[in-house]
């Protein structure tokens, strides 16, 4: 019955809209008369010449019926013309006049109903349009109004299973640790409820990026087989203050319908800063704030025995409200820090499953040429590696194409089509040449690893590359001063080679070694003129300073001008010492050169049998 219904609705509508069209063809075309435009002076000689039958005079033009016969010669039985502004026109009223010509008349005003259309109707539909098309577009869908306040986090139960799982994450063992315990009681609750425990409200997932928080947390409602709730603090935020609560009452109202389950908020920050940092005439933020409230109070007001875990994640958790890290909220925070080299070939292991690689392939190396790499930066170095081998035709990954992913990653594409002239390939050559010696002369420095003069995508003419031995958690004085001489053996090489007339391509060394040599002046105490104090706020701490202030300074002038000094005399003393040990061995210096110069790369085995006196012994010993 409702299919004739549509039908018979558009046989309807056809014909009504045919029936339309049809009048309108009529009314242009057939009863309309054609109408031929001349100009005013044609018009003043039809009406001299006695052609007119009838005139019609309006605000804006005269408009002439023609007589049959002269009709029938023009082929047209209307004219019409344009008045001209500010002439007489009583002379030709007169003129028609004397020739019997009927005169008539049109004052063009519009209907009553078109100016009431006009004026209100027509506003006020274009203000629904906009207002029905706005909520629309925030809603979504019809009955938009209604889905304000609605959660829009994505909810995975049992009809969309997680089947991430611990196995799937690796290098982060402590954070994984910690962890087991919820998963034990979103299993087994009544084990710690009938000894009187509670399992903590909220965790907080803290770390820099990349390092799998957002894994962990779907690993353990994988690992738990409960419900699991994901969602951005960004989604929030909205324009209109209190929809970001609203939505915060909604999600922990669905949460605790679907208990035992997980509620995952990442970027946490996006909605939880202090809101000391905020506040002030022009940087408040009542959204944000309002909904960091409700936060509060809804994980006051649940039982964290009936089963639902909150679980955040932050790369910043200096910048959070402190009412939201007390206990009774988050009560505990879960550290997923940087993986060690044991963790790099984890989780290097846990990517290289989904690939083919060739026999022989050593991952122990790869982890430790990737130090202070997180695990997106080593799934994208197997990534890269696998393109790499497909873009050559090969069956497997093979060492190569790992060590090429890995300089691709930090140091950009190879730049094979920019031609370096031979000074310019010369003068670069001495300055990592000298980069080079310096590090297998100083006692602490980093074993070499590769040296070469290929330009680099992202703006290096060269690269020596240092391999670490050991993951290093504290530095000590003499270790940071063999650092800033390695930084400074690639001037100190063209400063003695070429007479003092140094290049711009230390620019980057500089910056390096000026910062580290100040972060040893005013933050590690390593100054024996300032003493063992800090100076400067730390970063973590400047958000709290209004805008407008100075957020770095906590001394005076006078401690300003000896800090610089200190600096100064740090990177001078070093830089003396980097030029002696060229000086004394200006002849290895010229063979790593001119190596260089033929082969463009050079690894550890073709540097040792370039230099005269043996590699220190202490790299010699730590080398894998």
């Amino acid at each position: 019955m409702n299919r004739l219904r549509k039908r018979q609705f558009r046989f309807s509508a056809f014909y009504l809209l045919a029936a339309l069209s049809a009048l309108y063809i009529f009314q242009v075309l057939i009863a309309t008369p054609q109408t031929r435009k001349v100009s005013y002076t044609d018009f003043i000689a039809e009406v001299r010449a006695g052609h007119l039958a009838e005139v019609n005079i309006t605000s804006t033009e005269l408009i002439g019926l023609l007589k049959e016969d002269a009709a029938k010669q023009k082929q047209a039985r209307v004219i019409s013309a344009t008045r001209l502004p500010g002439i007489d026109e009583s002379p030709l009223v007169k003129e028609l006049e004397a020739q019997a010509v009927k005169l008539t008349g049109t004052i063009q005003v519009r209907p009553w109903w078109t100016e009431f259309l006009i004026s209100w109707l027509l506003p006020l539909a274009l203000l629904f349009a906009f207002y029905g098309y706005g909520m629309w577009r925030v809603g979504q869908g019809p009955g938009a109004a209604l889905t304000f306040g609605k959660n829009r986090a994505k909810i995975y139960d049992e009809s969309s299973k997680i089947n991430v799982t611990f196995a799937d994450v690796a290098g982060v063992d402590e954070a994984k640790a910690e962890l087991v315990e919820i998963v034990d009681f979103l299993k087994n609750p009544q084990k710690y409820q009938k000894l009187g425990g509670r399992i903590p409200k909220g965790l907080l997932l803290v770390g820099p990026p990349g390092t799998g928080k957002t894994l962990l947390a779907k690993a353990v409602a994988g690992e738990a087989s409960v419900p699991f709730f994901s969602i951005s603090g960004s989604e929030f935020v909205e324009l209109f203050v209190g929809m970001g609560a609203a939505r915060m009452r909604d999600l922990f109202e669905q949460a605790k319908q679907k208990a035992p389950c997980i509620v995952f908020i990442d970027e946490i920050d996006a909605i939880g800063k202090a809101r000391s940092s905020g506040r002030g005439m022009f940087f408040g933020h009542d959204e944000r704030e309002q909904t960091l409230n409700q936060l509060l109070v809804e994980m006051d007001g649940f039982d964290s025995s009936k089963g639902v875990i909150i679980i955040a994640a932050t790369n910043t958790p200096e910048v959070l409200d402190p009412a939201l890290l007390r206990a009774g909220r988050f009560d505990r925070q879960v550290i997923v820090d940087r993986p060690d080299l044991k963790g790099r070939e984890d989780i290097l292991r846990v990517h290289a499953a989904k690939i083919k690689l060739a026999v022989g392939v050593d991952l122990h190396t790869i982890a430790a040429r990737t130090p202070g790499m997180v695990g997106a930066d080593l799934a994208n170095i197997i990534n890269e590696a696998a393109l790499l081998a497909a873009r050559r035709g090969a069956d497997t990954v093979e060492q190569r194409e790992l060590e090429e992913a890995i300089d691709r990653v930090m140091l950009g594409l190879e730049k094979n089509s920019r031609r370096m002239s031979p000074e310019e390939k010369q003068r670069v050559a001495y300055h990592e040449a000298g980069h080079t010696l310096v590090a297998l002369s100083v006692e602490h420095a980093d074993p070499v690893h590769r040296v070469s003069i290929i330009p680099r995508s992202i703006g290096a003419l060269g690269h020596t590359l240092q391999l670490p031995t050991q993951e290093r958690y504290l530095l000590t004085k003499p270790e940071l001063e063999d650092r800033i001489a390695v930084m400074l053996g690639g001037r100190g090489a063209e400063d003695i080679v070429y007479d003092g007339v140094v290049s711009t391509g230390a620019a980057d060394d500089l910056q390096r070694s000026s910062e580290l040599a100040r972060q040893m002046v005013t933050q590690y105490g390593m100054s024996a003129q300032l003493g063992n104090l800090t100076y400067g706020v730390p970063s973590n701490q400047r958000f709290l300073a209004t805008p407008f202030a100075d957020h770095s300074r906590n001394y005076s002038e006078r401690t300003a001008e000896q800090i610089d000094e200190e600096v100064r005399r740090l990177v001078d003393r070093l830089y003396m010492r980097v030029k002696e040990i060229l000086a004394k061995r200006q002849a290895d210096l010229e063979r790593i050169v001119q190596e260089l110069v033929r082969k463009e790369t050079l690894d550890r085995a073709e540097l040792q049998r370039l230099v005269e006196a043996p590699i220190a012994a202490t790299q010699e010993a730590s080398l894998p």
